[in-house]
């Protein structure tokens, strides 16, 4: 019988591990958020569906507790892993009050929601709140991947995300064991947080410091050593997790997250094979822990709420998510509908779900301090959330997006060899939506190694530029080896499309005034080669900074549209630009001139800006174009 029972179990993992997969993959495929795939599969395999996996198929709620809870530190060791110092400096100053006043607001504003309209005890709703406050990168970052927003709104969702899954997992636990004492006075929150963050942040730190000595000044293998660094770093989160967890129960997170943030940013060897490795694992352990958890999930949990779970998701959907943005961005550089975007993509995901049926198991256990009703509650509002928020704010992302008009134009380029890489990565380092278009499988599959977004298919097919995004492309680029095919490419983009800039590579000289007879502006790839050369001998100085261009420095045009400034004189102009930037050129009428500090700017006119990258993007936007 127990060789039976083994046998089932065998067989029940390994659905839940194909299920999972096959979720990403649709997901990848139609570009909705992973975690509705997840939710449906758990569904259809839970008691609701076939009812082939229950809480016993884990050996009852001690052992199904155990592996959520591992899960849960692996999950939210990833993505503290990838919250880069950098990134935090590089995200707007609101990202500061996203995660803090937002955070607060978030919290207790659930917590009164769900205590008024299902009449909650103030624990439960505490805890409720808590939890959901986590957005999340699960669900996010699939949405950023489909909805190619401007890089300061990404950096507000992203960071938010990875930081509120981690704060999200404390707090809540710091509210369940604050009801496990039956003491809710300030002085007991602020020593059950103290006693768990100090004990996280200690071990976290030890455990970390270990793991990067070893990788630095340890051979650890010299036949496959970004293998054992891999197995290593996986081996320290479960690690501090377990630890941490042994000196103060539920402290587990807190260490994982803090050795994850630390290991993130100290510059590891093979870190790329670490962060792929470690992606992989964590996509395994969520597919499987969240259809796991949603196969729980009885539908009388969600029915039981009736109205008042309604309200309470309308509540934190229109109510307390716009108004901690709101709140958040003022007098910040985001526009009115930017602010919107963020406000209506807000779902929730991994850390919410699993965090409270595992809290839940442990709410229905005989000690518990509440009763089953408590621990129904809080699985119902938190899924019923989850679900609500992953199909309309995942699901409709890009339609809200192209609804409040935050996506950038796409900058298609077709051809990925080394010319439209090139190109890809100097525009990308400048905010740009970029497409590759590559039919060639070879070299397709080397610039999606690289990390660009890539469409198989002949860019001379006009299916082909319209999945792409040629109908709301800004720019097209036909950079490939033929001639003949960039000029089909540029033909079919102007005239199909009606591209604003259409730019054709010209692998023969003298087929340029070919092209540009026909209306293709060209670039002779002979003629750049000889220009850079002469740049290079005469203007040494000059030439070492253009290669920096989009990095360190840029040199931008724009067209000006913002009345503030029309009719200004350059000189009042440049009081105003940040430091570092400088108005090199101003063209009006076709006539490029250097401009005279009275030259005062009239509507259309096109400015060109020099100097540091970041300068040069401030400047544009004072200017009346959007960086």
């Amino acid at each position: 019988m127990a060789t039976e029972a083994t046998g089932d179990l065998i067989v029940l993992v390994a659905a839940i591990i194909g299920l999972g997969v096959l979720s990403q993959l649709l997901s990848a495929k139609l570009q909705i958020p992973s975690v509705l795939f997840l939710i449906l599969s758990g569904v259809a395999i839970g008691p609701e569906g076939l009812g082939v996996l229950t809480v016993e198929s884990f050996g009852g709620s001690s052992g199904l507790s155990t592996i959520v809870g591992l899960s849960v530190a692996i999950i939210v060791f990833e993505g503290a892993f990838h919250l880069k110092f950098e990134k935090i400096r590089e995200a707007p100053a609101a990202v500061l009050r996203l995660i803090t006043i937002g955070a607060a607001i978030a919290l207790f504003g659930t917590a009164a929601a769900v205590h008024f309209l299902l009449g909650a005890d103030w624990d439960i709703a505490l805890l409720i709140g808590a939890l959901l406050v986590a957005t999340g990168p699960t669900v996010v970052t699939p949405i950023l991947k489909v909805v190619p927003v401007r890089d300061r709104v990404a950096a507000a969702l992203e960071t938010e995300g990875i930081v509120n899954d981690v704060t999200a997992a404390i707090l809540a636990i710091v509210m369940f064991k604050a009801m496990t004492v039956r003491e809710l006075n300030a002085s007991i929150y602020v020593r059950l947080f103290a006693e768990r963050l100090g004990t996280g942040l200690l071990v976290g730190l030890a455990v970390a410091a270990v793991v990067w000595y070893v990788l630095q000044y340890v051979d650890v293998s010299p036949d496959d050593a970004p293998r054992n660094a891999r197995l290593l770093t996986l081996a320290g989160a479960i690690v501090a997790f377990g630890a941490a967890d042994w000196v103060f129960s539920e402290a587990g997170v807190a260490a994982a997250a803090t050795a994850g943030l630390i290991l993130g940013n100290a510059n590891l060897p093979y870190e790329e094979d670490i962060e792929a490795f470690k992606g992989d694992v964590t996509l395994i352990v969520l597919s499987f822990v969240f259809i796991t958890l949603a196969a729980l999930l009885e539908f009388d949990q969600l029915f039981a709420l009736g109205l008042g779970g309604v309200a309470v998701v309308l509540i934190v959907m229109v109510v307390l998510r716009p108004l901690l943005v709101f709140l958040s961005t003022m007098g910040e550089r985001f526009t009115t509908r930017e602010k919107l975007f963020v406000s209506f993509v807000g779902p929730r995901g991994i850390i919410p779900a699993s965090v409270a049926t595992l809290f839940a198991i442990r709410l229905q256990a005989p000690e518990a301090p509440t009763n089953e009703t408590g621990a129904e509650l809080l699985v119902g509002t938190v899924f019923l959330v989850i679900l609500v928020t992953v199909v309309l704010e995942g699901g409709f992302a890009r339609q809200i997006a192209e609804r409040l008009e935050v996506i950038p134009m796409r900058v298609l380029i077709v051809g990925s060899g080394r010319v439209g890489r090139l190109l890809a990565e100097r525009l990308e380092a400048r905010g740009e939506n970029v497409v590759l278009i590559e039919e060639d499988r070879d070299a397709l599959e080397r610039a999606r190694e690289d990390g660009f977004t890539v469409r198989e298919g002949d860019g001379a097919d006009t299916e082909v530029l319209r999945s792409a995004g040629g109908e709301n492309a800004r720019i097209v680029v036909a950079a490939t080896g033929d001639d003949d095919t960039n000029l089909l490419i540029a033909q079919l983009a102007k005239s199909k499309f009606d591209v604003e800039t259409v730019i054709a590579r010209a692998n023969n000289p003298s087929n340029v005034d070919a092209f540009e007879e026909l209306g293709v502006r060209t670039i002779s790839a002979a003629e750049s080669t000889a220009w850079a050369i002469d740049n290079v001998i005469e203007r040494p100085a000059l030439s070492n900074w253009m290669t920096e261009l989009g990095r360190s420095g840029d040199v931008q045009e724009v067209e000006v549209t913002d009345d503030a400034i029309v009719g200004e004189k350059i000189a009042d102009i440049d009081d105003r630009l940040p430091n570092g930037v400088l108005i090199a050129l101003v063209s009006r009428d076709g006539d490029n001139e250097v401009p005279e500090p009275n030259l005062e700017l009239e509507r259309g006119d096109h400015v060109t800006f020099i100097g540091r990258t970041e300068a040069v993007r401030e400047a544009i936007e004072r200017c009346g174009a959007p960086a």
